[in-house]
């Protein structure tokens, strides 16, 4: 009896420590910027990410308006603080002109698939890293689905300079398909740097790429292939385990979309 009492009192205490750890970590969301963040949920921790994003694009005289649904994103803790599932799935809606005639189409995405695992907290000049194998799967409507399987990884990297000031970045490559069903690989840099402003609301900016591999294209077009992006958002913390975002970006290039906005919410479940 003493026993199991003294087991009781261990299994409820670590349960308290952690509901403690839980209510003293700050909510950090992946959204709404490109890169994403090096730390994890925390376990036993559920985390919704939803938004919107509507974004146009006119180049050789089509012009292309497209928005994006839900943008949902499930992430779980699960089974140890450094680790984290992640399950997404969104939809879409595509609309195109072009020398007087239109047509929409709209669905489902490929249904997005990954795994957090962070590896080392910051020390000194050293950042805080993590890496997410992570993969799509052909799920989606015609007009949006890759067709096959796409797996990837991405390696996250952060540093809080200050109290008020954050740096991050991400290194990933992905497997892609091309316009004519060719297979490639496309690379992905990010920098973002984060600024607080108090203890509820923060701003950010943020510079990523994607850079294709393997791709056959005429070398006079390749340069243009690589797309460049500029974009920056506003967070506001409602309470410790819901936020609002908005976001607004701009491409670089012609390759890249012309001009994006979009908002969003984070809800944690601890």
């Amino acid at each position: 009896m003493i026993r199991a009492a003294a087991q009781i009192t261990i299994v409820l205490a670590g349960v308290a420590l952690a509901g403690a750890a839980h209510a003293q970590q700050a909510l950090v969301a992946d959204r709404p910027d490109f890169t994403e963040a090096a730390s994890t949920v925390g376990r036993g921790v559920f985390q919704l990410e939803f938004g919107y994003t509507f974004g146009v694009d006119d180049a050789d005289g089509v012009t292309t308006r497209a928005h994006s649904y839900g943008e949902p994103l499930l992430r779980v803790g699960f089974p140890a603080e450094q680790l984290e599932f992640r399950v997404g799935a969104g939809a879409a809606t595509l609309h195109t002109e072009s020398h007087g005639h239109a047509a929409t189409d709209s669905g489902l995405e490929d249904l997005y698939l990954g795994v957090k695992l962070a590896l080392t907290e910051q020390r000194g000049a050293f950042p805080a890293t993590a890496i997410l194998p992570q993969v799509t799967l052909a799920t989606g409507g015609d007009a949006f689905s890759a067709g096959r399987s796409l797996p990837g990884v991405n390696f996250l990297y952060s540093w809080d300079l200050t109290e008020a000031v954050s740096l991050a970045g991400s290194t990933q490559v992905n497997a892609a398909v091309g316009d004519a069903s060719q297979d490639y690989a496309e690379w992905a840099q990010s920098l973002s740097c984060g600024l607080a402003l108090g203890e509820r609301a923060g701003l950010y900016g943020e510079w990523y790429a994607f850079i294709p591999a393997g791709l056959d294209v005429p070398a006079e077009h390749a340069p243009a292939r690589t797309d460049h992006y500029l974009n920056s958002g506003f967070t506001w913390l409602a309470n410790d385990d819901l936020q609002w975002d908005v976001r607004a970006g701009f491409g670089l290039n012609d390759g890249a979309e012309d001009l994006y906005v979009g908002a969003g919410v984070v809800f944690r479940i601890r």
